[in-house]
């Protein structure tokens, strides 16, 4: 039970510092979400969506699992997709994937995890469709690193796919699909140069920027 209210303790001196900050914060907070991004991100711990971007509770709405995935029978990541969309009218939706990711990586050697196996499919999914590229990589690490690029390139154009940007781009909404990845080393994020933001024009393929 300590460590619990370890949490509470942070969360209590959070909440100070943030209303010392702007005392009247989580009053505006409580009266409405206008946020401009959707993200769709991995569930590892060690990215944590709105410190990475620097931006406060309010200005980003998350999605995150493991792989960061866009599959169309999840209805959880899709129903997230269509409020964003639908509802909050975001202007950009944002695919980030990470370097050292334990989805990819437990893909990659056909680890058994139990159910979770069944979700990671989709990874090897994309492994097979790229497995000539891949296979001219050396090495396993870069490799893998090569993977983690892949899978969010093709989950962009999954998002792209979907009813909802097909709906949105048809009646003019403007909106766009970005592909990013993040490096665990550094903290930085880097762009894949794939995007989209509407549905004749679509979502370019390209390499990770330097």
């Amino acid at each position: 039970m300590d460590e619990l209210e370890e949490l509470f303790r942070k969360n209590r001196a959070w909440s100070r510092r943030i209303r010392t900050t702007d005392p009247a914060f989580f009053e505006k907070l409580a009266k409405q979400q206008s946020p401009k991004y959707l993200w769709i991100g991995c569930s590892d711990s060690r990215v944590p969506a709105n410190e990475i971007v620097d931006l406060l509770p309010g200005e980003l709405f998350v999605h995150r699992n493991v792989g960061n995935l866009v599959v169309h029978t999840d209805l959880n990541c899709l129903s997230v997709i269509q409020f964003a969309v639908g509802v909050l009218k975001v202007r950009h939706i944002i695919v980030c994937g990470h370097y050292g990711c334990s989805g990819v990586q437990a893909a990659m050697m056909k680890e058994r995890h139990g159910l979770a196996d069944n979700w990671l499919r989709h990874i090897q999914d994309v492994e097979q469709q790229h497995r000539d590229q891949l296979r001219a990589i050396a090495g396993r690490a870069r490799r893998a690193e090569r993977l983690c690029e892949l899978n969010v390139v093709e989950q962009v154009g999954n998002v792209c796919r979907t009813s909802i940007l097909e709906d949105a781009w048809a009646r003019g909404q403007p909106v766009t699909v970005h592909g990013w990845i993040y490096g665990l080393k550094d903290g930085l994020l880097r762009d894949l140069k794939v995007t989209a933001s509407s549905v004749t024009s679509p979502f370019r393929r390209g390499r990770a920027a330097p």
